[in-house]
């Protein structure tokens, strides 16, 4: 019998690099999904953040969010993004992502991707509770379960021990794919790196490991 192969998935939902690497993660589970198990880690970016972002903050994120769209050409939306009081606390949104897996596994990666889009494209604040809820509702994920879900004290801890296996595993930086087989892990990227890059080396691993 083939032996399990997983490739997890560490990320942020308000994680830039992350956005610019969508098409290339997306275009991974499309070619890859049935070879190997496609797992998303929430990394926590900014877990638990309690301060309005400062002007200096903004200035230097959106300098980041350039840098992504000149190198992804992923879309943002710079004017009006992160306004003046805007807490950039990246929990909320992972624990959402987290409850909507509890309610529907496949709409994981997709509810993520949405979460992402308005943040970066609909500049929406994702860390706010009725905007994760509505966001739940368009995979059609009932709004009262979600909400009892997404407060539950299962989702919470649950979220916090994603946050923890990530440190655990020494990951400091999204997007980064970990390779796993029963011949043990295999670091595919520590960042956003094209897909043409690396699907020679995920080809390679899956040819060792076969």
């Amino acid at each position: 019998m083939a032996q399990e192969r997983i490739l997890w998935y560490f990320a942020d939902p308000m994680c830039s690099w992350c956005w610019g690497f969508t098409p290339a993660i997306g275009a991974i589970k499309e070619s890859y999904s049935d070879r190997l198990k496609i797992a998303l880690m929430l990394g926590g970016l900014r877990p638990g953040t309690t301060e309005p972002v400062t002007p200096k903050f903004r200035e230097e994120t959106l300098h980041h969010w350039r840098d992504v769209h000149k190198m992804t050409g992923q879309p943002f939306a710079f004017e009006g993004a992160m306004p003046e009081g805007f807490v950039y606390d990246t929990e909320p949104a992972s624990r959402a992502v987290i409850a909507v897996a509890g309610i529907d596994p496949e709409a994981i990666f997709p509810y993520f991707k949405s979460v992402q889009a308005a943040f970066y494209t609909q500049g929406r604040n994702v860390t706010k509770t009725g905007t994760l809820a509505e966001l739940a509702a368009q995979h059609n994920i009932d709004r009262p379960k979600f909400l009892e879900r997404f407060e539950s004290e299962d989702v919470r801890n649950k979220t916090r021990a994603h946050f923890r296996i990530t440190r655990e595993a020494g990951v400091r930086g999204f997007p980064t794919i970990v390779l796993q087989a029963e011949s043990g892990h295999k670091l595919l990227t520590n960042g956003c790196r094209p897909l043409e890059e690396l699907r020679p080396e995920l080809e390679a691993w899956l040819a060792e490991t076969a």
